[in-house]
């Protein structure tokens, strides 16, 4: 996984970013969430989702891109209901309301792109309450230069 540091004050290089076996890099976390890429227009997220875990009722301003790598949840999107698994991809459109809940006897592992970016770029948070509390104390918010314009 990329080493990061302090705060990304910049867009990155415009070179390629390479996660290799992605898939194994997701499951190797422990963390709830954790930022590992983060550009002009999107953002890379892994996730772990524990026992008995969800991802928590939200709505974003931005589109999310969810692609799960291990476990099964019960996905509520909108108010519709679907059971997803491994190898599934979810798209959660701007303004849906949306949660996962992991519904496996293991933990529930998934990368997400943000798309533009929904987190601070060095965000590691170790549980749903933790990124809560965070969000909801304004710590956890896009550098300026991650984020649309919305005009």
């Amino acid at each position: 996984m990329a080493s990061r540091t302090g705060t990304q004050t910049s867009p990155p290089p415009k070179k390629m970013a390479h996660f290799p076996k992605i898939e194994s890099q997701a499951g190797e976390s422990q963390d709830f969430r954790r930022v590992l890429w983060t550009g002009e227009n999107s953002q890379l997220v892994i996730m772990t989702i524990p026992v008995d875990g969800e991802i928590g009722e939200e709505v974003h301003t931005v589109d999310q891109h969810l692609m799960f790598t291990s476990g099964t949840a019960k996905a509520i999107v909108a108010g519709e209901e679907k059971t997803i698994k491994e190898g599934d991809l979810v798209i959660v459109p701007a303004g849906t309301k949306h949660n996962f809940i992991n519904t496996a006897k293991t933990p529930l592992v998934l990368y997400t792109v943000y798309a533009p970016a929904e987190h601070a770029t060095t965000s590691v948070h170790k549980s749903l309450e933790e990124g809560e509390k965070l969000e909801e104390a304004g710590k956890d918010e896009p550098p300026a230069w991650a984020q649309k314009d919305a005009n």
